[in-house]
């Protein structure tokens, strides 16, 4: 996993390299996400946190991002707006481009059985716990939504 600085200069570079390709989606695309985590850092240096904000919290930043996205494209999608539909599937996949690469459906199976076995989680109360692991060690590779219902089926089988 790379580290939030190198993360942010990757994401300043792309900036730079579109504004020279006058790409005014991917540049506008880029500076939201930019604003958001610069945002972001100052809410963490009024917490004492100087340095900003983490990798895994700008992963977590950047796939709030992408769910709304996904929500306003099927939003346009419904009410006969294809053209802005499109506009949004295209920011989708400029942010991915700063996201590892997400876990598959197996390796996501074995990664939370192995967890719960590890935890000694027998129950849905332990569901917490193993949701906090894979959110903290798999941040921006999983898929919260889906791993939820595979651990809640682990535990309750």
């Amino acid at each position: 996993m790379t580290d939030s600085a190198e993360l942010r200069t990757r994401i300043t570079a792309a900036i730079k390299a579109a504004m020279k390709d006058k790409d005014k989606l991917r540049v506008s695309t880029l500076r939201l996400v930019m604003a958001a985590v610069k945002d972001r850092d100052i809410a963490a240096r009024a917490e004492d946190r100087c340095d900003g904000i983490n990798t895994e919290e700008i992963l977590s930043l950047l796939v709030k991002m992408l769910k709304q996205r996904n929500e306003s494209a099927k939003t346009y999608e419904d009410n006969g707006r294809p053209e802005l539909a499109e506009r949004e599937r295209e920011e989708i996949e400029i942010i991915r481009e700063f996201m590892p690469t997400p876990l598959s459906d197996d390796e996501m199976k074995t990664i939370i059985s192995g967890l719960i076995t590890d935890s000694g989680a027998t129950c849905l109360k332990d569901m917490g716990k193993i949701m906090g692991k894979l959110k903290s060690g798999y941040a921006g590779r999983v898929d919260m939504g889906k791993a939820g219902a595979v651990v809640k089926e682990h535990l309750c089988s």
